[in-house]
């Protein structure tokens, strides 16, 4: 038998892959390093060789998670038509990392795992904000935006939404979540000089 010898990427991609399947199905804190190399019927050096730990293999899995939710967004903002309001929307219903990872994010709101919960928004926000940028500034062309920071506007909404209604950094009661999603509208119409009610639809779009 031919023994099939793999680029060092496409095995790490591998792994990474197997594991993210992993995590979702069987639970991160049931999984195990074992398990993913059962999966993939590869050696014990050969997963270790490329991540020392199972952290540190979570830690891939939610970089993996960013990036490809990043593409996804990527390809439908460059489908999309519209208006600047209109293109907003379409970014905020493509990027809830959330859908679809409910096993991996219950994990990060466990206690314990507030710092890699913090690294996954932040690194979310940071490759988010230039695609909400662009279309802040397309928006300050067509005269319903104004704004002469599109990128710092883009980082300080995402912020604000993504860190202050994630019950898992605050423990926030249904009353607090409730009192921002219905500020949040007005505050970030404020910001960009929208006109009113623009932004009325992250009440609805939005998981508070």
């Amino acid at each position: 038998m031919v023994r099939i010898v793999k680029k060092s990427s496409e095995r790490r991609s591998e792994i990474v892959k197997a594991a993210r399947h992993l995590f979702q199905t069987k639970q991160y804190h049931k999984a195990t390093m074992q398990d993913v190399m059962n999966s993939l019927g590869i050696a014990k050096g050969t997963i270790y060789h490329y991540f020392k730990s199972k952290e540190e293999l979570l830690e891939a899995v939610i970089e993996d998670i960013v990036d490809r939710n990043l593409e996804e967004m990527k390809t439908v903002i460059k489908k999309a038509k519209g208006n600047a309001l209109q293109k907003i929307k379409i970014l905020v219903e493509a990027g809830n990392i959330a859908a679809g990872q409910s096993a991996i994010v219950e994990h990060l709101h466990r206690c314990g795992n507030e710092a890699m919960h913090t690294r996954l928004l932040a690194a979310t926000l940071a490759k988010q904000a230039p695609l909400y940028a662009k279309a802040i500034q397309q928006g300050c062309k067509e005269g319903i935006l104004q704004t002469d920071t599109p990128l710092e506007c883009a980082e300080f909404i995402l912020s604000a939404v993504q860190f202050l209604t994630d019950t898992g950094i605050y423990p926030w009661t249904q009353e607090d979540l409730a009192r921002r999603a219905q500020s949040f509208p007005k505050l970030i119409e404020q910001l960009l000089k929208a006109p009113p009610g623009s932004f009325q639809f992250l009440v609805d779009k939005l998981e508070w």
